[in-house]
């Protein structure tokens, strides 16, 4: 029997596990589930013969090694900070390895060394990255073999709650790790091309840049772009299209109400707060402002970012957040970062009986036999419950099914992979329509 070694028990590897144990005796293996919480690890395989769940501390060098050297393949769902590791094992170990996360800088290093010991390490093949790159080149490379001429490619993705758990006035809920969200776009100046034009937007000004949206059935949202939405022009074959674009979907009057935030600096994690845990969420706003010994705190806010008086959508989800209430942060030495994701944590966080939402969307413009013509193409995948939401399927299916076709050697070419090549990506998705993942397209 085969033996697969899946190292992380998260919420987003609900859907990867319990694919693999409804597969297991079809496909003749056994898979093994670590983590450093033994009981998420037990309740995530269920009681099954087909599986177990077991203590593992991935920095264990020893227990990692014998782990690996067991397995027939390795999938990580660790943070990929973690993964590097693993890979190196599984390189000197000549087992293959599949991951959801981005191809970092230290694992396209290993890339020659992946290819002399002759196995597979994949990656981004989850659902951002993952289920995007796929259904992209999907409709790249269909429109490459009718000839047409690509002028302009856009594709965005969003987690969000479903609209029959969508109760309040930001349109939003947490659906993945909170801190992601808090700090989104701070990195760096978000890069991207517009007609031939490279283009910048500095992270004070991100929020504001803002795309619409529609989708049938789903209404209006915004996106927003990502930081750096040139690195995938070469793996997309895209290098000389005069637009490409990436970014983040959101409903309507998120972007400028979050903005709020943004200018107002609490979204910064480069320095801690005194006495934070004495605060009150009213005076962690107040700490931005200028001192005004009559002003109130809300006057102060809307006269410093220039808030309209009747911008009423805005200032309901301001308010709603209890962001001028006396509540105490209670967090010592915090960052102001990890103060707004504190607060935030108690409004966004999910309800037990709410669903989540994953979004995808894709403009293709091209040109053939001299006429212009516009595919949208979109996806919109609704979980089930608080176990198999749609962010745990769309991460781990595509996981699942990438593990059993490197084990089937349906997918064998060696080195640092990504699921951009047809032998990849057309089986992987099909599979997923079984899912209720699928897309429709349109033509504009």
């Amino acid at each position: 029997m085969r033996k697969i070694l899946v190292i992380g028990a998260g919420r987003s590897s609900s859907s990867l596990i319990n694919y693999l144990i409804i597969n297991a005796k079809d496909q003749n293996w056994f898979v093994r589930v670590g983590d450093l919480d033994e009981n998420m690890a037990q309740q995530k395989v269920k009681n099954t013969e087909f599986g177990k769940g077991f203590y593992f501390n991935v920095s264990d060098d020893n227990q990692r090694v014998d782990e690996i050297r067991e397995a027939d393949i390795v999938v990580s769902m660790l943070p990929a900070s973690m993964h590097t590791s693993v890979a190196k094992d599984c390189i000197a170990l000549g087992k293959p390895m599949v991951t959801a996360s981005y191809i970092s800088n230290e694992m396209k290093a290993l890339d020659e060394e992946a290819k002399k010991a002759g196995i597979t390490i994949m990656n981004e093949i989850g659902v951002d990255p993952g289920i995007d790159h796929m259904s992209a080149m999907k409709l790249l490379d269909e429109t490459r073999a009718k000839k047409g001429n690509i002028l302009a490619f856009e594709s965005f993705t969003g987690g969000l709650v479903a609209p029959e758990s969508d109760n309040n006035p930001w349109n939003y809920k947490f659906t993945w790790n909170p801190r992601n969200v808090v700090l989104a776009g701070a990195a760096g100046a978000v890069k991207f091309k517009q007609e031939g034009t490279y283009k910048y937007i500095p992270y004070n000004r991100v929020f504001r840049r803002t795309e619409i949206i529609k989708i049938d059935g789903f209404g209006v949202f915004e996106g927003y772009a990502n930081r750096d939405s040139l690195k995938y022009r070469e793996v997309y074959g895209l290098n000389e299209v005069p637009t490409i674009y990436r970014g983040t979907l959101r409903r309507k009057g998120f972007c400028k109400a979050w903005d709020v935030f943004v200018k107002l600096g609490a979204t910064d994690d480069s320095y801690q707060m005194e006495d934070s845990e004495n605060m009150t969420y009213r005076d962690f706003i107040n700490s931005f402002l200028a001192y005004n010994p009559t002003d109130s705190v809300e006057l102060k806010l809307k006269q410093y970012l220039k808030i309209d008086q009747d911008d009423v959508d805005l200032w309901e989800k301001l308010v709603w957040l209890d962001i001028f209430s006396d509540k105490k942060v209670g967090l010592k030495n915090a960052t102001p970062a990890q103060i707004l994701e504190h607060i935030l944590k108690q409004k966004w966080t999910l309800d037990p009986e709410d669903k989540d939402m994953i979004v995808m969307w894709h403009k293709l413009i091209f040109e053939l036999e001299g006429k212009i013509t516009q595919i949208q193409s979109s996806m919109v995948h609704i979980g089930k419950n608080q176990t198999e939401t749609a962010m745990a399927n769309t991460v781990g299916l595509p996981v699942g099914i990438a593990t059993k076709m490197i084990l089937n050697k349906v997918i064998n070419a060696p080195g640092v992979q990504m699921p951009i090549t047809p032998d990849i990506y057309l089986p992987i998705l099909n599979e997923l329509k079984q899912y209720g993942i699928s897309f429709e397209e349109k033509e504009i």
